[in-house]
Formats: structure tokens, sequence, C-alpha cells
């Protein structure tokens, strides 16, 4: 009866948490170690690359000058000092052939998925940094691990680890898909900004990717963003998050992010 209770004590644990200081702040523990998110990345890219059809990659040759301008935006957030895993992480960005789908992600460990309906989608360079600031916000702060372990349980994420090619697929499926939390979010959103603070861009430049999809009524508000707080109040928590801290890039860099969405495909 004790081996019993504690076994139910400890699913409860795993898959609810509680406060711990080890994952780039916020809330819950997450009981994956940073080389397990790594190593869980590494699955998740690897599933993607070979999947062409369902992840069409743009060839970083053929497109070279998008990609090395996307990681210049990528370099300026984590040169920014406040990125807490960038020395732990890869950083690697990889551009998906999509104009339908207005997205981006970032899995486990850093890899980094833009798809070309967010690029053409977005109008300014501080955009695409507030945006890919939201993303490494997830992964710095290792919000992913901790949202599927309760989604998936923790024996299914070490299954993944140990190279269960069908629970991949699933899993990777599931995290492009991810619904993190409203918390999650909110904290993504500060994390962004707290990024861009320490840069020459807007550091609210997360918020025109949500003044966007009001300016047209809410008729494109991508799938994804479904169950996300409201836009309007993420886009004053964005305005409030860069007064609150004295943020003074003024910077938005419009020409040159227009130069780029023109090699795109």
């Amino acid at each position: 009866m004790r081996i019993s209770l504690f076994l139910g004590i400890l699913s409860l644990f795993l898959l609810t948490g509680c406060g711990s200081s080890s994952n780039g702040g916020g809330q819950g523990i997450n009981l994956f170690t940073i080389q397990q998110d790594k190593e869980f990345g590494e699955q998740v890219a690897n599933e993607i690359a070979s999947d062409p059809t369902t992840y069409p990659i743009l060839d970083s040759v053929r497109y070279s000058s998008v990609y090395q301008y996307i990681y210049k935006v990528r370099n300026k957030i984590l040169n920014s000092g406040n990125v807490a895993h960038k020395d732990d992480f890869g950083w690697r960005v990889q551009v998906i052939h999509d104009d339908s789908t207005v997205n981006a992600f970032c899995t486990p460990g850093g890899y980094i998925y833009v798809y070309t309906g967010i690029l053409k989608f977005l109008e300014s360079e501080d955009q695409l940094a507030g945006v890919l600031g939201h993303e490494i916000g997830h992964a710095d702060m290792r919000h992913s691990t901790r949202q599927m372990t309760t989604m998936y349980g923790i024996q299914t994420l070490l299954d993944v680890l140990a190279g269960n090619r069908e629970l991949i697929k699933t899993v990777t499926a599931g995290l492009i898909g991810l619904k993190f939390s409203r918390n999650h979010e909110s904290e993504a959103d500060e994390r962004s900004v707290h990024y861009l603070c320490n840069t020459d861009y807007n550091a609210d430049g997360g918020a025109g990717f949500f003044e966007k999809i009001q300016q047209q009524g809410g008729s494109k508000i991508p799938q994804f963003l479904n169950t996300h707080p409201n836009p309007e109040n993420r886009i004053e928590n964005f305005h409030n998050q860069k007064n609150n801290k004295g943020c003074t890039g003024r910077n938005s860099y419009i020409a040159e992010y227009q130069a780029m969405q023109k090699k795109l495909p």
C-alpha cells in the first residue's frame, strides 16, 4: 500500500510539478536535464528533416541571403546578454516553405523553425525579432518539455529519447501544434521584450504581429492562437513591459526586411 501511494504521489508530481529556479524562470519543475532537452530537440529535428513533404525546408545554400538575415536577427537576441541558455543550446534556424502557415516554433534544445507564411505576414525586422524572441523564450524557459510532460507523461518522452520512431512522429506533430498555457505565453511575451530591450530594436516589436491581426479584423488569426491570451491584451502587455523596463531602442528596419521578403520563394 505504501509503494502504491508513493507511486501515485510521484506520478502526480511528475505531471503537475512545483516551483523551480533551474528552468530559466517561470512556474513548474522540469525533470528533464539540459542535455535531455538538447537530445529531445535533436530527435524532433531529425524527424522534420526526414519528412520534406510535410516540412519542406528552404535550401540554406540557394536561399543563403534569407538565412543570413534571420541569423543576424537571432544573433542580436542571443547577444543581448539576457538569454539564460544562450551557450547551452545551438539555436539553429530553418525556414519551412509554407505560405499558408503563419507560424514559428522552437523545439526543446533551441531548434528554431520559421514558416514563410509568417515571414511574408510580418512587416519589419523588429516584428521578426519580437516573434523570434517569443519562440526563443519558450525554449529558454524550457516550456515545451514541461508542457509535453503534462500531455504525454515522462515515460513517453523518455521513449522518444530512446529513439522510438512512432512516438517521435507523434510527439513532433504535437510539439508543432503545441498549445502553451496562457501563463507560458505571457512569460514568453515578457521574455521577448526582455531580450530586445538590450538591442536597438523596438523592444515591443512582437506586438506588431497582433496589431496586424487586429487591423484585419481578426479574420486571419492562426489556429495555434485560438486558445492564447486575447491579442488586445497581449499588445498591451508588450507595450507595458517595454515601458516598465525603460527600453530605449527605436529601430524597425522596414526597408531591410522588405528586401529580405523579396528573396523568398
